[in-house]
């Protein structure tokens, strides 16, 4: 018999929230700043264009990838790449996100988020792939 553990409930809330904030703010790149928008914002940080591209897909595929639970470890990880730049695109704000330009706490504190998504798994109700799960073994 398996049972469901508050650690698996836990799991599976951090992943869906963290997923929603990722999936708005993929979302918020294309239907708010534009595509073009975000593309020479990331230019003006000295980043290629391409980068913003990638992060947007990251962040609208990343975010449904863990709000369904699907290769949750594996997501999870690939996400802390694109919060470490943003940390680093918002260093130099200061510590509060609220400030002029937003500060770096916001996404310090979201990569450390994901590194305990990627130690928890996906937890309760997560959609579970047969050839994910072989292909993946414990890291789905």
């Amino acid at each position: 018999m398996n049972s469901t553990s508050n650690t698996d409930f836990a799991a599976l809330l951090l992943r869906v929230s963290s997923g929603v904030l990722f999936l708005a703010h993929g979302l918020m790149k294309v239907n708010v700043f534009t595509i073009p928008g975000t593309v020479a914002y990331f230019e003006s940080l000295g980043l290629p264009g391409i980068l913003a591209y990638l992060t947007i897909f990251a962040e609208i595929a990343g975010g449904l990838a863990l709000i369904l639970g699907v290769a949750t470890r594996v997501v999870a990880v690939a996400l802390i790449p694109i919060l470490l730049g943003a940390t680093w695109a918002h260093s130099g704000n200061g510590w509060s996100f609220s400030g002029q330009g937003g500060g770096w706490e916001y996404p310090a504190y979201w990569t450390i988020t994901q590194a305990a998504i990627a130690l928890l798994g996906s937890g309760a109700y997560a959609l579970r792939i047969p050839v994910l799960q072989r292909a993946l073994g414990q890291f789905a």
